[in-house]
């Protein structure tokens, strides 16, 4: 017996031709990016490198496409590279991607580099674009001032800070400004470090860790650990020289180690991290003067926690309600609250699913995090709860060598 043939209704057609459009629009839809700097071993480079690790697994900038609904990572692309870009940054435009380049020499010469690079605009794939000199060894972070024409670089193992100018088609130029950090080395036992803490990183020298300017972009601020000093410069953006503030230097307690800070989205609060003292330490910001004032400090470890921490990265959340803090050896996340005047409240401590989450960075939607654990070879992915702060584990792990870093850019957009 013959099957009669189906009949379809004219809103039924109608209804597959919408999706067939649908989808089709989003297969051609331009892909969200993520860029993972890492740590990666020199390539044929007879001298020995200084790095976190005596060798690195990186293989460059590693390239993936993310799935804006799963938070899942599509490997797309690798930039080899055997100089450890092991910290990013994104121009605000999405044209051109930098990265620091940690290691604390080239040749002979006792300086790190950074590198520029073009984005296609398809597929978010790299071509370097130059290479200059760091002002430094061990370059370990970048920014970009707010005005998109000078990069902002802190020299781990040199000491030093400097600026250079962004040309035109958004390669480097030489640096126009280098400061070298100077002053009495903190002790090697952080006055606020847990019981029985042997936590010791950088109170051998001077070691510039994180430079950002303001969000006005009058005032770069940056970090030296060994020195537990937050200094505040004064910056011309016609020239690219920094200046000393009128409140130059901000001390933390001795041999804490300030590490990385973070700006509340009102730009009136700062968040600071110390990598040995394991510690966030709340400060109002005064804007028109460059100013710190401490008001609090809270523990990123639970209480009673005792042995050595390394604390990592400090983030807020975009809409200012969280705050997000890195422990390495605990291997944790742990989340804050915000209270209605920028003080800290404990949330919860979330595994970060590997051994010594370096940095973590928000899904350009805030919808997910992404942990760069960098002795476990891996990224793992986890959903943000937008009302508790709270971090859920989504089962996924990215194996990436030695990540240090990740950064996103949005082509669609």
């Amino acid at each position: 017996m013959m099957s009669r043939p189906r009949q379809y209704s004219l809103t039924s057609l109608l209804c597959c031709l919408l999706l067939c459009v649908v989808s089709a629009a989003g297969a051609d839809e331009p892909p969200l990016v993520a860029y993972v700097g890492t740590f990666s071993s020199p390539l044929q480079d007879p001298l020995p490198t200084q790095i976190d690790l005596p060798e690195g697994n990186g293989r460059g900038i590693h390239i993936f496409h993310v799935d804006r609904t799963t938070g899942s990572l599509t490997p797309a692309g690798e930039f080899r590279m055997g100089t450890s870009p092991s910290h990013l940054a994104v121009s605000a435009d999405g044209t051109r991607l930098y990265s620091a380049n940690e290691t604390d020499h080239v040749g002979q010469d006792k300086h790190g580099t950074v590198s520029s690079f073009a984005i296609e605009p398809a597929d978010g794939s790299l071509k370097r674009l130059n290479t200059v000199g760091s002002g430094g060894a061990g370059p370990t972070y970048v920014s970009l001032h707010p005005s998109g024409r000078y990069l902002l670089v802190a020299n781990y193992f040199g000491g030093s800070i400097a600026v250079l100018p962004v040309e035109e088609d958004g390669s480097l130029a030489e640096a126009v400004d280098v400061k070298n950090d100077a002053g009495q080395i903190g002790p090697t036992r952080a006055t606020s470090a847990p019981r029985g803490s042997f936590a010791f990183s950088g109170h051998d020298r001077t070691h510039a860790h994180m430079i950002q300017s303001d969000p006005s972009g009058q005032f770069v601020l940056h970090v030296d650990l060994g020195l537990d000093r937050i200094f505040v410069w004064r910056f011309d953006a016609t020239t690219g020289k920094l200046t000393a503030g009128e409140h130059h230097e901000v001390p933390l307690p001795p041999g804490d180690g300030p590490r990385h800070f973070s700006f509340h989205p009102n730009g009136r609060w700062l968040y600071s991290i110390q990598e040995e003292g394991s510690t966030v330490v709340l400060f109002d910001y005064d804007a028109k003067r460059g100013q710190l004032k401490q008001r609090q400090s809270i523990s990123s470890l639970p209480p009673g926690y005792a042995g050595s921490n390394f604390c990592s990265e400090i983030l807020v959340s975009a809409e200012g309600r969280f705050v997000y803090a890195g422990n390495r050896l605990h291997d944790s996340i742990s989340v804050f609250a915000v209270g209605p005047e920028g003080e800290l409240e404990f949330v919860e401590y979330q595994w970060s699913r590997g051994d010594y989450p370096r940095s973590f960075e928000f899904s350009p939607s805030g919808e997910f995090l992404y942990s760069c654990n960098q002795r476990a070879d891996n990224l793992a992915v986890f959903q943000v709860d937008r009302a508790t702060g709270k971090l859920h584990f989504t089962e996924q792990y990215v194996p990436v060598g030695n990540p240090s870093c990740i950064v996103f850019l949005d082509l669609a957009k």
